[in-house]
C-alpha cells in the first residue's frame, strides 16, 4: 500500500463511519444470515483482479454508474429485450464487469440463497477492488435491495458525461446529495483506468467545431497523444491511460496531472475552474495518501447511500440481470 499502514487505514474508515452511522444501511448485515457473503465477495475480488488488473477501474464505474440512476439498487445490470435498459443508454455501453458480478451472485446463492442483494455485491465488489490494487479496504455498511426498474433515457440524463464542465458536474453531483469535495474525492478514482480515444479526441482535434484545440489541455501532452495514441479524430479502438505512467496504481498522480493541464476528459480539466474544487484538489496534494484513502473511502460510503432500498422495498434477485417472477 505504498507505505501507508492498512490498519491506520482501516482504524480510520471505522472512525469516520461512527460518526455517519446511516439507520437504513448496517455493518454486518449478513453476518447471521450469510456469515460468509462479504468474505466470498472479498476473496473473489482480490482473485480476479490478480488475474486480471483492468478490471479494477470497471467495478468502480459500474458502482458509480448504478448509484447515480435510482439509486444503489442494481438497476444497472438489469437486461432489456428491447434494449431500453440503463445498461443500453450511452454512457453504459462500455461498462465492464457484468458477467463478474454474475459469478459472485452464483457463488452466493450457492450458499445462501436468496439472501445477498446484486446491489450490495456492486458496493462491495467496488470497495474490494479498490484494496485489491493497493487502495485503502474499509468495510462499508451492507443491507440494499435490489430495484426492479431500469430506465435507458434516466441513465442519459442523469450519469455525467467526460464532455461536462463544472457547473453540470455540480449540479448532477447535487441531484444525488453529493457536494464539491465528494465530486473531487470521487473523481480520483480515475488515477486507474484506461479510456477509448473517442471520449476525448474531440479535443485534440475540432474542440469547438473549428478544427481546433482544447486551450485547457496542455499543448505537449496534447501532440503526444495524437502522435503515439489518438492518431485520427475517430479512432475508436486505441485505449488511453487516464493516468499516464500508474494506469493500476492507486495514488494521487491524477491530482497532480490536474494542476498541469494534463486531465485526459473535459470533465477532469473542468476541475481546475472552480475554486471550490480546486481547493480541494491542492487540499488533497498537501495532505498525505493515508489522508487521501480515508477521504476516497468516506466518499464511497455516501455514494453507496444513494436512495438506498431497505427493508420491504425492491427485492433479492436470484439472477442480477432479470427481475424476479
Amino acid at each position: 500500500m505504498g507505505g501507508v499502514s492498512l490498519l491506520a487505514v482501516i482504524i480510520l474508515c471505522v472512525l469516520g463511519y461512527l460518526g455517519s452511522t446511516n439507520a437504513q444501511l448496517q455493518m454486518g448485515f449478513y453476518a447471521k444470515s450469510c456469515p460468509e457473503a462479504e468474505k466470498i465477495v472479498f476473496d473473489s475480488v482480490i482473485k480476479h483482479i490478480h488475474d486480471s488488473p483492468s478490471l479494477a477501474p470497471s467495478l468502480l464505474r459500474l458502482h458509480f454508474h448504478d448509484c447515480f440512476v435510482r439509486g444503489c439498487d442494481a438497476s444497472v445490470l438489469l437486461k432489456s429485450k428491447r434494449k431500453k435498459a440503463e445498461r443500453n443508454a450511452p454512457p453504459n455501453l462500455t461498462l465492464r464487469g457484468f458477467s463478474f458480478i454474475d459469478s459472485v451472485k452464483s457463488k452466493l446463492e450457492a450458499e445462501c440463497p436468496g439472501i445477498v442483494s446484486c446491489a450490495d455485491i456492486i458496493a462491495l465488489a467496488a470497495m474490494d477492488t479498490v484494496a485489491a490494487i493497493g487502495g485503502p479496504f474499509c468495510r462499508i455498511p451492507t443491507g440494499r435491495r435490489d430495484g426492479k426498474t431500469s430506465r435507458k433515457s434516466e441513465a442519459s440524463k442523469n450519469i455525467p458525461s467526460p464532455t461536462s464542465n463544472f457547473t453540470n458536474l455540480e449540479k448532477l453531483f447535487a441531484n444525488q446529495g453529493l457536494d464539491s469535495k465528494d465530486l473531487v474525492v470521487l473523481s480520483g478514482a480515475h488515477t486507474i483506468g484506461v479510456s477509448h480515444c473517442t471520449s476525448f479526441s474531440y479535443r485534440l482535434y475540432n474542440f469547438t467545431g473549428k478544427g481546433d484545440q482544447d486551450p485547457a489541455l496542455d499543448g505537449e501532452y496534447a501532440k503526444i497523444l495524437k502522435a503515439k495514441k489518438c492518431k485520427t479524430p475517430k479512432d475508436n479502438t486505441t485505449l488511453v491511460e487516464m493516468d499516464p505512467g500508474s494506469p493500476y496504481a492507486f495514488d494521487l498522480n491524477y491530482y497532480k496531472l490536474l494542476l498541469t493541464k494534463k486531465g485526459l476528459f473535459q470533465s477532469d480539466s473542468a476541475l481546475t475552474t472552480n475554486s471550490t474544487a480546486l481547493f480541494w484538489i491542492k487540499h488533497i496534494l498537501h495532505g498525505s495518501l493515508r489522508r487521501f484513502y480515508f477521504e476516497f473511502a468516506m466518499a464511497m460510503k455516501k455514494m453507496g447511500r444513494i436512495n438506498v432500498k431497505t427493508g420491504s422495498s425492491g427485492q433479492i434477485r436470484k439472477k442480477c440481470g432479470l427481475v424476479n417472477k
